[in-house]
């Protein structure tokens, strides 16, 4: 028997009265019109006008919706942060930024969520329903936020923790990207000459007769290799590639594979380790502040920890942490954290001021991140201009070496 269908979700605009009598209306995802309207009830909405949302191109008003990106987040944290500290209410805070937002995807968003609490769900539970945005670690704190009545305060300590989370992912991505980008463009660099300048040389050295130098005549055989398998050798590449991606995607333990295996890369993985350190501190300071359990709190720092090792090392210090081991000793046991974040543990526990003791990490680990990138761009340089000078120096060498060698014998 075949499988049915999954059901095609449209786009529906609506408008209709909240609880208060007051006129509300959005845009919702739906089967049918009837099932957007019993959602709508279910959220305390009397639905006036329900209707489906014609297809663009482009989307909404002709203009590209893009995509909603971290860095737009963290900012829309910081703004609700800095509107609600100012005494605007939540409602109108929403309806400020969403009208106001350049990006029709952030505008769509903030006023679903805006719709989403003025049908009578709490903030919490609005952001919940949109888990690419906002994760368990922004929701929780959300909710602990509106539970104890100083929502502002921890929206300000969301956006703080985000900016610096962003700052930390800039930094590694350009740690990564300057070399990847060159080795690439050295590849690209070196395959259009094998296949389109070689060539040229070798039927100018064909008609000079005689032997040619061992390095020229590697050349003109991989020119040659290359000429006739070049389909075997970007189909190849592209079959690694493709299954390099898929197993990433679906091997749980291909991935912890790979994150051991940057974790103990030259430079990149004490980069690595760093930032894995700071987001650990960061995160579950600002859990701390937020004045969540230890326990609870380390299963969305494990979440956040963006390494499998560190991911199974957090889990593991909360099972101890959870039969009464101190938080200082179970970080020990994992052998990941260097001594003196134990140490700094240790003090902000017996002070209890475990938070503000986390946060000092953070900005330490966060500032030798930065300090390793500098330093890695600063070593690189050169051995990347050897790495060129090496390779694409070495072709054109190859390819005068005959010429040099006839000059010499006239």
């Amino acid at each position: 028997m075949a499988a049915a269908k999954p059901a095609k979700l449209s786009v529906f605009t609506w408008e209709g009265l909240n609880r208060q009598g007051g006129k509300v209306s959005g845009e919702t995802n739906g089967v049918s019109m009837a099932l957007v309207k019993a959602d709508l009830r279910r959220q305390g909405i009397n639905p006036i006008k329900v209707k489906k949302k014609p297809k663009s191109l482009f989307g909404g008003g002709g203009k590209k919706k893009g995509k909603c990106l971290p860095r737009d987040i963290a900012v829309f944290s910081r703004q609700m942060s800095i509107m609600m500290s100012s005494g605007v209410p939540l409602i109108q805070s929403f309806e400020i930024i969403g009208r106001g937002h350049e990006k029709p995807a952030m505008q769509d968003l903030i006023m679903t969520v805006k719709n989403d609490v003025e049908g009578g769900n709490t903030l919490a539970d609005s952001l919940a329903k949109h888990p690419m945005q906002f994760d368990a670690l922004y929701c929780n704190l959300v909710n602990a936020g509106e539970q104890a009545g100083i929502l502002e305060t921890l929206l300000d300590k969301i956006a703080t923790y985000q900016e610096k989370t962003e700052i930390i992912k800039s930094k590694i991505k350009k740690a990564m990207f300057y070399p990847a980008a060159i080795i690439v463009v050295s590849f690209i660099v070196t395959v259009i000459l094998l296949l389109f300048v070689i060539p040229q040389f070798q039927s100018m050295f064909e008609s000079f007769g005689g032997d040619l130098p061992a390095l020229t005549q590697l050349v003109i055989d991989m020119s040659a290799l290359l000429q006739s398998y070049w389909y075997i050798l970007f189909g190849g590449i592209a079959a690694v590639g493709y299954t390099f991606i898929q197993a990433k995607r679906r091997s749980v333990k291909f991935q912890e594979f790979l994150d051991k295996l940057v974790l103990k890369a030259p430079v990149i993985g004490d980069i690595l380790t760093k930032a894995a350190i700071a987001r650990f501190a960061r995160t579950l300071s600002t859990m701390f502040a937020a004045g969540m359990p230890l326990v609870d709190a380390m299963d969305t720092v494990a979440g956040a920890a963006g390494n499998s090792v560190y991911t199974k090392a957090i889990l593991k210090m909360k099972a101890e942490v959870a039969t009464g081991t101190p938080l200082n000793q179970a970080m020990q046991a994992t052998n990941l954290y260097p001594n003196m974040v134990v140490q700094m543990v240790a003090i902000g526990e017996e002070a209890g001021s475990v938070d503000a003791m986390l946060a000092k990490v953070a900005d330490f680990f966060e500032a030798e991140v930065d300090d390793a990138v500098d330093g890695l761009s600063t070593l690189l340089e050169p051995i990347i201009m050897a790495f060129l000078g090496v390779v694409i120096g070495g072709l054109v060498v190859a390819m005068y070496l005959p010429i040099f060698k006839m000059g010499q014998v006239v």
